[in-house]
């Protein structure tokens, strides 16, 4: 099936031949092959926009924030800034104040298991995680119980791939201090309701974090509607640089934790006897910060923005139904994770092939995809499988591009005999 005869899957007003053309990856051939990259759950290409203004930065504006009196520094920092209020806006936040830069979801997570964690959990607290983390949201964890003498509690999978939420009310008591949960799985594809999530904890008076990683670029978020505690989300996922990400934490939560990291800039006054903090979000971001990472951040917002995100998750969600149609004609070949609410992620195996070498295989015609436990071992345990293969489609993605791909599933299986 070619581009054009799809053209019914597509509204008037998506116009993914124009998205297309702003990425400068998907121009290039890789083994003599077009290139099909469907890796975007791992990172999202990066699109003109983004890299322009990053270069642009670095070009003609390059200064240290918050600490210059000359053109340069006031500009870089109005720019810093400017993008924290994009992020505060994008997730309806209530103030700019809410939203600390970071390097990603990894760290936005040890931020608050460390900064929350050492301040207020205590010897048989409770930290309620799911079956279907990603390991960023069980490493920092697992240290911050060891440490405080707490006890993790794990909610159940389902065999449909959906998470046991009436098991994980019954996880729930006085003893439970935090959950931290996952929107979107990273390995599935699965979305969870977590509005009901978030009101349960609350019942039993825990905070929750919400693991946005995955479904920053394509579900709306609105953190005061939600009513989450804290929420975390990575740049490179959302068309922006790597090395930058934020957290959200309720104006609260900030003024009651203590720093996560000591150093410049985040200081009111220094002396050999005693330090004072700087006002959030200044008070957890220690030395200079990633500048044009957190510019191109805002910058990839308002990309997202411009194509709109109910727009652009429509779209994905087509490309997936198809691709699952498509993949499920191909003998041996088992889609994992079918949950009747899902993201533009398609894992499956295929019969007599390791996922390793099924990446391998058809990277020879040009396709990229993910194989291996995609950070999720406990998930990868309780599937019963070691690994997976994972295709992952975005706003630039099309319906040859899932032609393409079973293609090449199909040589590979040819080849493999």
């Amino acid at each position: 099936m070619s581009l054009e005869q799809t053209s019914r899957f597509t509204q008037p007003e998506f116009n993914v031949a124009k998205i297309c053309a702003d990425f400068p990856t998907l121009t290039r051939s890789i083994r003599g092959k077009k290139l099909v990259y469907l890796d975007s759950a791992a990172s999202s290409l990066k699109p003109n926009q983004v890299i322009d203004r990053v270069s642009e930065y670095y070009r003609n504006e390059v200064s240290n924030v918050h600490r210059g009196a000359h053109y340069l520094a006031e500009q870089g920092t109005f720019a810093y800034e400017q993008a924290r209020e994009k992020i505060a806006t994008f997730i309806n936040a209530s103030s700019p104040s809410e939203i600390v830069f970071t390097r990603g979801t990894t760290e936005s997570i040890n931020l608050v298991a460390q900064a929350f964690g050492r301040s207020f959990f205590e010897a048989g607290d409770e930290i309620v995680l799911s079956e279907m983390e990603h390991h960023s949201n069980i490493v920092p964890w697992q240290m911050i119980a060891e440490e405080r003498g707490c006890k993790i509690r794990v909610i159940p999978m389902l065999d449909d791939c959906t998470l046991d939420f009436a098991a994980f009310e019954k996880l729930l008591s006085n003893k439970t201090k935090f959950v931290s949960l996952l929107w979107t799985s990273n390995a599935l594809g699965t979305i969870h309701p977590i509005e009901r999530y978030i009101e349960a904890a609350h019942r039993v008076g825990a905070k929750i974090l919400v693991d946005a990683a995955q479904s920053i670029s394509n579900l709306k978020t609105d953190v005061q509607d939600l009513g989450c505690d804290f929420l975390v989300f990575s740049g490179h996922k959302l068309f922006a640089p790597y090395g930058i990400g934020a957290l959200y934490a309720k104006a609260e939560l900030l003024e009651m934790m203590p720093p996560y990291q000591g150093g410049g800039s985040m200081i009111s006054e220094v002396t050999f006897e005693k330090t004072t903090w700087a006002a959030v979000p200044q008070k957890f971001e220690a030395g200079t910060p990633n500048i044009s990472g957190a510019i191109g951040l805002g910058v990839g917002i308002d990309y997202i923005e411009a194509v709109g995100i109910e727009a652009a998750a429509q779209y994905e969600h087509r490309v997936l139904n198809y691709a699952t149609s498509q993949l499920k004609e191909i003998p041996g070949l088992r889609v994992i994770g079918e949950a009747p609410q899902k993201s533009s992620i398609l894992s499956f195996t295929m019969d007599g092939m390791h996922p390793s070498d099924i990446g391998s295989l058809i990277d020879q015609q040009g396709v990229a995809i993910r194989a291996g436990h995609h950070c999720c071992q406990p998930l990868m345990r309780r599937l019963g499988l070691p690994a997976t293969a994972r295709a992952s489609f975005s706003i630039y993605n099309t319906f040859e591009d899932v032609d393409l791909l079973k293609v090449s599933l199909l040589k590979a299986k040819e080849l493999m005999g």
